[in-house]
C-alpha cells in the first residue's frame, strides 16, 4: 500500500506464560511457552552447548489430518517433533524433522501427517545436537486443533494483516503487540494473515514523537535500522516480530494461514520493476523479491513453500502458475470451508494508470486465474473464502497516475486489472459456485462492502461481499475511495480522518468468521482491539456469489 514510512530498547519484551481457553467447552489446552526473550541471558541449556529454541514455535496450513510445525535454533540442530492427545505426552508419536543449519538461518519445518480430525493436538519440539543426539535442548511446546471432518462441528477463525508498519514497532510501554493476546484469548481454530506480515521497507526508529507530544518507544534491531536488501536483512525482519511475547504465545496456540503482499519485499513492488529509490543499493526488485521469498519460506510454515516430506528449506517464487514453490494454494478446512489463498503480487503486470482495454495478465496472472477457476469449480466446501491480499473495489493509488490494486477510480466498464476480476466473477456466476466471499486487509482501516450487479457498470456476476480489516500493528489511514465498476455499497467503515495514526491513537482491527455447524450460516464480525464488535453480518449458505 502507498503509505509514507515515519518511526524495540535493545531488550525484547519478556515472555510470559499464557493459557488457552477451553476447547468448545471441554478440552483444556496448555502448552505454556518454555522460552525466554531471544535477546536475554542464555539458560543452562545454551551455556552447556545445547541447542535452544528461543523464538518459539509456529504451526501452519493445518487440515483435518496434517499440518506444519516450525522452529528456529540458535545453532546447528536436528529437529524432532512429538505429538500427543494429552498434555502429559503419554503415547506420544515422534516425527523426525530436518537438520537445521546456516543455509536456512537455522529454521526448519516438519510435516505432521495422519493426525486425527477435529482434535486438540499437543506437540513439543526438541532440538538435538547433530553430532550427539543425547545432547538436547529444553523442549518447546504448543497446541492446535485439526480441522473437523464433520460439518456439525463448525469452524471459527480470525483474519488481519499489516504488522510493524509505518515505523510503529514493538513498544514495551504499551505491552507490545497486544492484539495478539486478545486474539489468542478468543481461541480461534486458525488465523489468516492477509499479507504485510512484515515491513521490510519500514525502518524502526528508537522513538517517535506523536502530534500530542507523547513519545512512542520501539524495540530496535540492526536489521530494522534500514530497508531490507540482503537475505539476512529480510530474515531479521521476520525475527523482529518474534521478539514480541504476545506473538510467540499466539503462535504456540493458534495455527496460521499466511499470504504475502508488497511489504514483505518493498512498497508497491511488481515483477520486473527497477527502483528509483536512493535507499536501495540493489535496484532490481526481482533480486530483492527472490531474497524476500526465501526468508518468507524459512520463517513461515506454508505448505506450498516446502518440499514434499515436510523437511523445510526455503521458499521461493515458483514458475508462473507452475507446481514449484509458491504462495497461492488451497487450505481445505473440513466440509464447511476451503480457503483459497491468492498471490496478487508475484504474477501481476506493472503498476500503471490501469485503463488498458485488454489485459490477460492482470493482478493474478493468467495461469493463477486458471488454477483458481479449477479449484473453485472442484470445491465441495459449503464456504469458499477468497483470501485476497488486496481489495477489489477500493482505489489504492501508486503515485500521481498509477494504481496499486485492481480498481482505478473509473466507474465504467472494466478496464485493466478489473478485466480479470470480471472474468472470475462471471465464471462464479455461470458455474453456479456457491458460498464465495472475499477477505482482505492492506488499506489500514476496516470496512464491509456489498457488490451487486444492479449498481454496477459490469452486470454479469452474482452479488458478493468483501470484508476488510487491519492494521493489526501498524499505522491507521483514512478510508479508500470506491470504484463503481462492480457496484460496491460500503455498508460499514471505521477509519481515521488523518493518515498514519499510531497504535496509541487508533485501535488495532481484526475480523472474525464463525461458521455454524448446524445451519451452515456464516457470521462475519469486524472487531476492534478491546473486545468491541464494530459490525456483524450473517450470510446464508447455498447462494451463488453471496
Amino acid at each position: 500500500m502507498s503509505h509514507p514510512v515515519p518511526g524495540p530498547s535493545p531488550s525484547p519484551v519478556p515472555a510470559a506464560p499464557a493459557r488457552r481457553g477451553v476447547l468448545r467447552g471441554s478440552l483444556a489446552a496448555s502448552a505454556a511457552l518454555a522460552l525466554g526473550g531471544a535477546g536475554l541471558a542464555a539458560p543452562a541449556f545454551a551455556l552447556s552447548g545445547r541447542p535452544r529454541a528461543a523464538w518459539g514455535v509456529q504451526t501452519g496450513d493445518v487440515t483435518a489430518s496434517s499440518g506444519l510445525v516450525w522452529v528456529r535454533s540458535d545453532r546447528p540442530a536436528r529437529m524432532v517433533v512429538e505429538t500427543s492427545a494429552t498434555e502429559s505426552f503419554r503415547r506420544a508419536r515422534r516425527h523426525h524433522g530436518p537438520l537445521l543449519g546456516a543455509g536456512t538461518d537455522f529454521t526448519g519445518t516438519t510435516a505432521l501427517r495422519g493426525l486425527p480430525a477435529g482434535e486438540q493436538i499437543h506437540y513439543r519440539v526438541t532440538l538435538a545436537d547433530p553430532d550427539d543426539p543425547r545432547r538436547t535442548g529444553e523442549p518447546v511446546t504448543g497446541t492446535f486443533r485439526t480441522a473437523p471432518d464433520r460439518r456439525r462441528d463448525g469452524v471459527r477463525f480470525l483474519w488481519s494483516g499489516d504488522i510493524a508498519g509505518q515505523g510503529w514497532g514493538i513498544n514495551p510501554d504499551v505491552g507490545g503487540f497486544r492484539a495478539y493476546d486478545e486474539m489468542r484469548r478468543l481461541d480461534p481454530d486458525f488465523f489468516l494473515c492477509s499479507g504485510d506480515a512484515i515491513y521490510a521497507d519500514g525502518v524502526i526508529e528508537p522513538s517517535v514523537t506523536l502530534p500530542d507530544g507523547r513519545i512512542w518507544r520501539n524495540v530496535t534491531t540492526p536489521e530494522k535500522s534500514k530497508v531490507a536488501e540482503t537475505l539476512d536483512e529480510y530474515r531479521g525482519n521476520f525475527r523482529y516480530n518474534l521478539l514480541d511475547h504476545n506473538v510467540r504465545a499466539f503462535n504456540a496456540r493458534v495455527p496460521s494461514i499466511v499470504q504475502w503482499d508488497d511489504h514483505e519485499v518493498r512498497n508497491n513492488w511488481y515483477p520486473g520493476q527497477i527502483l528509483d529509490d536512493p535507499r536501495y543499493a540493489e535496484k532490481d526488485v526481482d533480486v530483492l523479491a527472490a531474497r524476500a521469498a526465501r526468508a518468507f519460506g524459512e520463517y513461515t510454515p506454508v505448505s506450498s513453500l516446502h518440499v514434499p516430506g515436510g523437511h523445510g528449506g526455503h521458499g521461493g517464487r515458483g514458475g508462473r502458475g507452475g507446481r514449484g514453490r509458491r504462495v497461492h494454494r488451497v487450505v481445505r478446512y473440513g466440509p464447511l470451508l476451503d480457503v483459497f489463498v491468492l498471490d496478487m503480487r508475484s504474477y501481476r503486470n506493472p503498476n500503471s494508470p490501469n485503463r488498458q482495454a485488454e489485459d490477460t495478465t492482470g493482478i493474478l496472472g493468467a495461469e493463477q486465474l486458471a488454477w483458481l477457476k479449477r479449484e473453485l469449480a472442484a470445491s465441495t466446501a459449503v464456504w469458499k473464502v477468497l483470501a485476497a491480499d488486496m481489495p477489489i473495489g477500493l482505489v489504492v493509488p501508486d503515485g500521481a497516475t498509477d494504481f496499486e490494486a485492481i480498481a482505478q477510480g473509473d466507474p465504467g466498464a472494466p478496464l485493466g486489472r478489473e478485466l480479470q476480476v470480471a472474468e472470475l466473477l462471471r465464471f462464479v456466476k455461470h458455474r453456479r459456485i456457491t458460498g464465495t466471499l472475499w477477505l482482505t486487509a492492506d488499506v489500514h482501516h476496516t470496512s464491509a462492502q456489498h457488490y451487486a450487479p444492479e449498481r454496477a457498470a459490469f452486470k454479469d456476476f452474482a452479488p458478493f461481499w468483501e470484508f476488510v480489516t487491519g492494521p493489526l500493528a501498524a499505522g491507521a489511514f483514512p478510508a479508500s475511495a470506491l470504484d463503481g465498476t462492480f457496484g460496491p455499497d460500503r455498508v460499514f467503515v471505521r477509519a481515521p480522518e488523518r493518515g498514519n495514526l499510531s497504535p496509541m491513537e487508533s485501535s488495532s482491527y481484526f475480523g472474525e468468521v464463525d461458521i455454524d455447524g448446524h445451519s451452515g450460516d456464516l457470521t462475519v464480525r469486524l472487531r476492534a482491539e478491546g473486545g468491541k464488535v464494530l459490525f456483524s453480518k450473517v450470510l446464508r449458505p447455498g447462494r451463488v456469489g453471496q
